[in-house]
């Protein structure tokens, strides 16, 4: 009875929970201003009167030298700052965190005037985690999604901040969710079994359509469903070794240089495209497809030396001259543009053509080329909470502008995210994607690396890939890790002989569990002539084998994503042999 007794304490005390029972992520995010927030998710989790109706000021405190108020209007209870002389004045809750749980954070805010951007801070031992940041609106309410871990345990002050002094913070709806790491990666594989897999049902019959039974079924997955690569430069072009590691594993990729404008025009007026398109038939021939990189790039650094001279109508009519050279020239034969790289962080065209380059810019690539997805492509959105530039709420204000073009219909955009991290904070990429994704808009996750030492970077490399991979709305992955003889950007898969570094064999791991490297699966049909199995969307061989009759039979099949269809149901397939 005291075994029990002590059992029951101990799990009434951990936040890891002893109930077999995974509780399930919520992807959702809201990114429209609502009249009323939408109720907290997970009901607050570990948040004390996370709706603010428990006896009103339960659980909520002043945080420096702010006057907090509970109003009310309607129905509607929520928690005020006013009378805010430093950023940080506002309200706080106090809260336990545990090393080694992975917290998932929202909270619906609102300003008293106009606009500002709102951060949720953690403060702990004098040290202060940024869990993430919205644009609040005054009139109407704007959901925070964020995300943190800690260190090592203890107790911990949540507070909202605002560089914005003059503006009242209003607070409701507030969640922080725990999640044990086993929990985290139970999220993984079910989103992965629904948004990446699907039920096969294999029947073999007979030349009367009769059911076979213990017929020797093979399945061989030829390619994969999910776009997964790696940047290459020129010096894969006949470097055989190179191109061999390269093609038994990649299906996409893209050039870090060759097709930009300091590559492609050194003179003004004088293109080159020769290397480009040499590679380009290259990774055509081997069935890669190509992100197309990029069209302009928004960094003053990077720029051809003679456009930086350039202004008024010379310099318009040079960058016009730039999209359509490329854009025509490459129509229909890439899986996507970065149409004015890292026009968050920086500004070269702005500054010389006026606050509207870059829409027009991505107006220009729209009437050149229609079809092809245009991406905005940016770091720091997923990779730190702290910079307000990049941030999700700054992403989707642009995104919002440049979502207005029509030209040839509405324009095609996606969402690129370079993903390059140091210490990755996964519960903050996982909510900076859910926000992204309440777009509906494609996201890749462009230019994956991690700076980080040795004996941390593999791990760390394959936790942001199956972060990714495992997304609901990410719909490929490239890394930006591509051998060069003159030395990697910031992480290598290879050696110079093409031996795989311990980054690279995170690679092969995750693609021997996704299918890669022409995965098996074999099985022998019931007594009604069927075989069932659970497969990655791609592309499929398949061998019959009933050894009683000596008959043998070959057959190919796709699997995709159908977002028509039921994906709980299985697709069946009938072959004969």
């Amino acid at each position: 009875m005291k075994r029990l007794l002590l059992l029951v304490v101990l799990c009434s005390l951990s936040l890891s929970r002893c109930e077999s029972k995974v509780v399930p992520y919520d992807y959702s995010a809201t990114i429209e201003c609502l009249e009323i927030p939408l109720k907290p998710q997970y009901n607050g989790g570990i948040i004390v009167n996370p709706d603010l109706r428990d006896g009103g000021s339960l659980g909520w405190t002043p945080f420096g030298n702010a006057k907090v108020d509970f109003r009310k209007i309607g129905n509607h209870n929520f928690v005020v700052a006013r009378d805010r002389k430093q950023p940080y004045d506002s309200v706080s809750q106090k809260v336990y965190l545990e090393k080694g749980l992975l917290y998932t954070f929202s909270a619906w805010l609102q300003v008293s005037k106009g606009k500002a951007p709102v951060k949720a801070v953690f403060k702990k031992n004098g040290e202060y985690k940024h869990a993430g940041s919205v644009v609040a609106e005054s009139k109407c309410w704007s959901m925070l999604k964020g995300g943190l871990t800690v260190d090592e345990s203890g107790p911990a002050e949540l507070y909202f901040e605002s560089e914005d002094t003059t503006v009242e913070i209003w607070v409701d709806s507030v969640s922080l969710q725990p999640f044990t790491q086993e929990e985290w990666n139970s999220h993984h594989e079910q989103s992965i079994q629904k948004e990446r897999k699907r039920t096969v049902k294999i029947r073999a019959v007979n030349s009367k359509g009769e059911p076979i039974p213990k017929a020797t079924i093979s399945i061989e997955q030829r390619k994969l469903g999910f776009p997964f690569g790696c940047e290459v430069e020129k010096n894969i072009l006949g470097n055989k070794a190179y191109q061999n590691w390269f093609t038994q594993r990649f299906t996409v990729t893209t050039f870090a240089n060759e097709m930009k404008w300091y590559s492609t025009e050194v003179v003004r007026g004088k293109e080159d495209y020769s290397t480009a398109d040499a590679m380009l038939r290259f990774f055509k021939q081997h069935g890669v497809a190509v992100r197309g990189h990029n069209i302009l790039w928004n960094d003053p650094k990077y720029q051809p030396r003679w456009v930086n001279s350039l202004s008024g109508n010379d310099l318009y009519n040079a960058v016009k001259r730039r999209v359509f050279s490329v854009v025509s020239r490459y129509k229909g034969q890439l899986a996507g543009w970065d149409v004015v790289n890292e026009n968050l962080h920086f500004s070269f065209f702005e500054n010389k053509m006026g606050p509207k380059a870059s829409y027009n810019i991505f107006k220009m690539a729209q009437a050149f080329d229609p079809t092809t997805t245009k991406f905005m492509n940016e770091y720091n959105t997923l990779e730190e909470s702290r910079d307000s530039d990049s941030s999700p709420a700054r992403y989707l204000q642009k995104l919002r502008e440049l979502r207005s073009i029509r030209v040839c219909g509405n324009i095609s955009l996606g969402i690129g995210l370079e993903s390059h991290f140091k210490t990755p904070n996964i519960p903050y990429m996982r909510s900076a994607l859910d926000t992204l994704a309440a777009t509906g808009l494609p996201i890749w996750l462009t230019e994956v690396d991690v700076e980080a030492p040795p004996n941390v970077q593999a791990k760390y490399f394959e936790q942001v890939l199956r972060e990714g991979h495992a997304h609901p709305q990410v719909k490929g992955i490239v890394t930006w890790s591509g051998y060069s003889p003159s030395g990697c950007y910031r992480m290598c898969l290879t050696d110079g002989n093409f031996k795989n570094l311990p980054t690279g064999d995170v690679v092969d791991k995750l693609l021997h569990e996704w299918g890669g490297f022409r995965r098996q699966t074999t099985g022998v049909t019931d007594a009604d002539g069927y075989f069932e199995a659970s497969l990655f969307h791609g592309d499929y061989d398949l061998k019959i084998d009933h050894p009683l009759t000596n008959s043998k039979a070959s057959h190919s099949f796709k699997l995709t994503s159908d977002v028509s269809s039921s994906q709980t149901q299985p697709s069946s397939f009938v072959f004969r042999v």
